[in-house]
Parts: C-alpha cells; sequence; structure tokens
C-alpha cells in the first residue's frame, strides 16, 4: 500500500489549462491555424530596452545573491510612489511586499489570514487558482454567486448574508478573470465597510488594474480609508502589465502589523523574488510609462474588436467584456460548457475555456482571452464559431 498523501491537495482539481490544450491535439487544421483564446497572457513582448535590462539584470553578479525577503529596496520604492498616485493616499515602501507573482501573493494572504476550516467568500464565476489555492489550504470557498444580468458584478446585501463565524475574508477580483467585469468604486465601498464592521478582511485582486480606460479615473478609494491597514490586501501582478509573465512578479500592498507574518511564509517558500526583473522593472514603472499606455490601448482596441466580432452571431451572447476577457454565453443548451468549448477546438481551431473551470453554474458559457490575439486574428471568430456544430 502506497503512504498517503495530504486529502487537500488530492481533493484539489487539476490545473484546467493543461487539460483544455490536450485538445489541440486533434485539431489537424482545416479552419486556418489554431486561435489560442485559453490563456491570459500577454500578446506582444516586452519593449527592447526592457528586454535589455532583463539581460543585464540576469548577468549582473549581485542578481545571483540572496536579496529581502519583501523584495529589493528600488522596487519596493518604485511601486509604493506608483501606488500612491493610483490611488490618491499616501503608501510606503514598507507597506509593500515584492512576490513571485499574483498566484503565490494570494496563497500567502490566505495562508496569513485563514486557516484549515475557516471560509473565504469567494464570488463566481472565479479565478480558478483562487479556488485551488482554498481547496489546498483546507478553507472553505463560499460562493457569492454573481449574474449576468447584474453584469457579474457582487452584491454586498448578499454577502452579508453569507458571512458566519468562521469568515475570515471576502475576495474580490477587479477587473474579474474571467468576466471581464470592472466593479464600481461605491460598490467596492460597501464591500469595505462591511468588512469594516467586523474582524473580517477584504482581499482586492487587481491584476488587471492596468488595462483599466484611461477616463475610468481612480478604482477605489479604499487606501483613503483611515483604517484600511487593519482590513484591506491588495494583491498586483507585473505580468500583464509589462508583457513578462515568465519572470513571475507580483505584489501585495498590506498594513505593517500583517508584513511580518506574511514575510514568514515568503521566507519558507521563495526566500526572495528573483532579482533580475526587479531592477527592470524598478526602472521601468516610471520609464515605460508612455510605452504602457500604448499597450492599454491596444489592448482595449482589442475587446472591442472582440465585441464587436461576437454581436449578433448565431446567438452567441456576449455577457460581459473588459481588461483581457470576454464571457461569452453559447448558444448551445443543454450542452455541457467543456464540450463546447472541445469541440471548438478540435473542430474549429479555437482555443477558450469552458465556464465550468470558473465555479458553479458556469455551463452555459465560456471565456474567451483576446489580449493575445490581435485584430486580424479576433475577425476570423465570427466564422470559426459560426460553423460549429455539437
Amino acid at each position: 500500500m502506497p503512504a498517503p498523501l495530504n486529502q487537500n491537495l488530492l481533493d484539489t482539481s487539476t490545473p484546467p489549462i493543461p487539460e483544455a490544450y490536450a485538445w489541440t491535439s486533434r485539431y489537424h487544421g482545416g479552419a486556418g491555424p489554431l486561435m489560442n483564446m485559453a490563456q491570459a497572457a500577454p500578446g506582444s513582448p516586452p519593449p527592447p530596452e526592457l528586454l535589455a535590462r532583463l539581460g543585464a539584470g540576469a548577468a549582473d553578479p549581485l542578481g545571483a545573491r540572496y536579496g529581502a525577503i519583501s523584495g529589493d529596496e528600488a522596487l519596493r520604492k518604485a511601486f509604493a510612489v506608483e501606488q500612491s498616485s493610483v490611488y490618491g493616499a499616501e503608501i510606503g515602501a514598507g507597506e509593500v511586499i515584492i512576490t513571485p507573482g499574483c498566484n503565490l501573493a494570494f496563497f500567502v494572504a490566505m495562508l496569513a489570514i485563514a486557516k484549515a476550516g475557516d471560509n473565504v467568500l469567494l464570488p463566481a464565476p472565479w479565478y480558478f487558482n483562487h479556488h485551488m489555492a482554498l481547496q489546498m489550504l483546507g478553507i472553505e470557498a463560499r460562493v457569492l454567486p454573481m449574474r449576468a444580468e447584474d453584469g457579474f458584478v457582487p452584491d454586498p446585501s448578499v454577502a452579508e448574508q453569507l458571512i458566519d463565524a468562521r469568515t475570515r475574508a471576502i475576495v474580490l477580483v477587479t477587473p474579474n478573470n474571467p468576466t471581464g467585469a470592472i466593479y464600481p468604486a461605491a460598490t467596492i465601498a460597501r464591500f469595505a465597510d462591511l468588512t469594516e464592521a467586523r474582524p473580517i478582511w477584504l482581499v482586492m485582486d487587481e491584476t488587471y488594474r492596468d488595462f483599466l480606460p484611461e477616463t475610468h479615473g481612480r478604482p477605489h478609494e479604499l487606501f483613503r480609508r483611515p483604517k484600511w491597514r487593519n482590513q484591506i490586501l491588495q494583491l498586483y501582478s507585473f505580468s500583464k502589465a509589462y508583457c513578462i509573465p515568465g519572470h513571475r512578479l507580483g505584489a501585495i500592498t498590506a498594513g505593517g502589523s500583517i508584513v511580518p507574518e506574511l514575510e514568514k511564509a515568503l521566507d519558507t517558500m521563495i526566500i526572495n523574488p528573483p532579482r533580475p526583473a526587479q531592477s527592470a522593472i524598478a526602472w521601468g514603472i516610471g520609464a515605460l510609462a508612455a510605452w504602457r499606455a500604448e499597450n492599454r490601448e491596444e489592448i482595449i482596441r482589442r475587446g472591442a474588436a472582440c465585441h464587436t466580432a461576437l454581436t449578433g452571431l448565431n446567438d452567441w451572447r456576449v455577457s460581459s467584456l473588459g481588461a483581457y476577457f470576454a464571457y461569452v454565453r453559447h448558444p448551445f443548451p443543454g450542452k455541457s460548457s467543456i464540450a463546447v468549448a472541445e469541440a471548438l477546438a478540435t473542430k474549429r481551431g479555437v482555443l477558450a475555456l469552458p465556464g465550468t473551470y470558473f465555479g458553479p453554474g458556469q455551463d452555459d458559457h465560456i471565456r474567451i482571452a483576446f489580449a493575445n490575439a490581435d485584430t486580424g486574428v479576433i475577425a476570423q471568430l465570427p466564422e470559426r464559431l459560426r460553423g460549429l456544430q455539437i
């Protein structure tokens, strides 16, 4: 008899991206080149100046040495300045932790604020890695349902009814993955009021913040609240804004009292985040502002092209769209979203993800990630989807 494994890990769903990618081995090109619209990947490489600095950082012997658990001071300072500017608040470098990607930021945040047997309110549809992390930790992911008719924006009054003595946090993701929905600042404020009145954390994943339209204004006012340091944790990713997902850099913005606890977890996992990319991004935060703005506008153009391509198409319906994603209701009632997505990949050469991957009640949707496809590729979507038969 083999030695047993951790049951929480065994009960955790398998990573969905590899499962979806496996479908493409059965596509033989009949509809044209494969259109990979599955993963939230940047659609272009970093600019040459950033690539050069990444290379120089890798060649620097100092970059091969251990660094600070919370990240190198130059990046923490530069990011704190940017955070302060974006949110109109005073955020110090000591309130910033650099992490190897935003997924790990979420994992250590959950480890710091909850334990096995506790629960965390997770709006559904959810980002599947968030759900997987909670499963591994033995923390209940309590479903906070979101509805297409509400624009997939969670309702604080519904959340309030779900809170009990074991609730440790509410998680919000805006702009949202998988729906692209952007939560209004007033709604976010109501969630903050809800958690501020109780010993509960509000965890804000803002991985896609940099792709809000320029006219949107300040994403929220959380960092201007006097008590934010006691109950707000904000997560961020450098991967999308700088097109460097392979370099794994994220960040947590948190009050000073929780920083040492987060550092405990990080020290046991990674000791310090990757150093060569830190020096490059510390430079890039200021130097690449214009490039980042151009990149944001290009992604917005791709989103608009995706909306145009899908509008009025054989009963396919865009339920929500924003940042990197279109969340689309498929026109095959009674068919599972997995069956639809698999057929789309194997028969029509479009790789997208089934709604089932994103939680309960999502079987009538698929997620199309348009950021890594240019507008010419996106324009081919109508013909590919129109010809799908199941």
